[in-house]
């Protein structure tokens, strides 16, 4: 993967909420304080897995790894909140609330940063970028593909 993008944290915004982590979670959330983006596999199925999870939901087995992603990935849903349904995202709107499908073959909700959110599309390719988070974690969201 090329060098990490981070996103600037508008001015006068406030903290962003800080996913939980759990014992499954804990290895995706400790790489991205490098920032690096990694998911889940189940090494018996040689599936991907997303979101962390104790056994694979596939074959239920427990033989599971962290391996490093691409980062690319395709809109598959799209909204845009104009209004923050959320407290923590205060002075963020209007802002895009994305389903993407990774090139590994799982869906994320994240968010699309952009100036303009009403141009993302269902479709359109993106590519992860990093906002810091207090705690020292990075939270992986996306920007679009430059055409």
């Amino acid at each position: 993967m090329s060098e990490a993008i981070l996103v600037d944290v508008p001015a006068g915004v406030g903290e962003r909420f800080r996913p939980p982590t759990s014992p499954a979670s804990e290895p995706f959330w400790e790489a991205t304080r490098e920032p690096r983006f990694v998911i889940q596999w189940c090494v018996p199925c040689d599936r991907p897995i997303h979101f962390p999870r104790e056994a694979c939901p596939g074959c239920l087995g427990t033989d599971l790894d962290f391996r490093a992603a691409s980062g690319r990935a395709v809109v598959y849903a799209v909204s845009v909140m104009a209004k923050p349904a959320n407290p923590t995202m205060d002075g963020r709107g209007p802002y895009v609330v994305a389903l993407v499908e990774l090139a590994e073959g799982v869906r994320m909700l994240t968010n699309v940063i952009t100036p303009d959110p009403y141009s993302v599309v269902v479709g359109d390719a993106v590519t992860v970028a990093w906002e810091p988070l207090t705690d020292g974690r990075h939270l992986p969201v996306f920007v679009p593909v430059a055409p």
